[in-house]
């Protein structure tokens, strides 16, 4: 049986049907899927469990703690959750980036 693996991470013009990959040896299956917010990213993770059988998932810095917690609480207690966040440093960077691409400032409302 492989590990399952979900990473997560959003993109303002993600379509999370399209923007998605498999990469997969015989011990290790890693899904990678891009959404556009939080909705998107509640769906994917919902169907990652219920049809791949995920071990665990992966989000990226942009997931705010509310988004991890509710990721968490809808996934349930059997699957990981982890959030990939660098140092003060690196997440600037990244920050910056994102904010010059057109990324959410992760302060809007649902």
């Amino acid at each position: 049986m492989a590990f399952k693996v979900a990473f997560l991470a959003h993109a303002p013009d993600a379509e999370p049907e399209k923007h998605r990959c498999l990469i997969e040896t015989s011990k290790y299956k890693l899904f990678v899927v891009v959404v556009k917010d939080q909705d998107q990213a509640v769906e994917a993770c919902k169907k990652f469990v219920k049809e791949e059988g995920i071990h665990s998932i992966l989000l990226c810095p942009g997931f705010t703690h509310r988004d991890v917690a509710e990721i968490a609480e809808v996934v349930g207690e059997n699957v990981a959750v982890a959030v990939a966040r660098g140092d003060g440093p690196s997440n600037r960077v990244s920050a910056e980036v994102r904010r010059r691409e057109g990324f959410s400032s992760g302060k809007e409302k649902r």
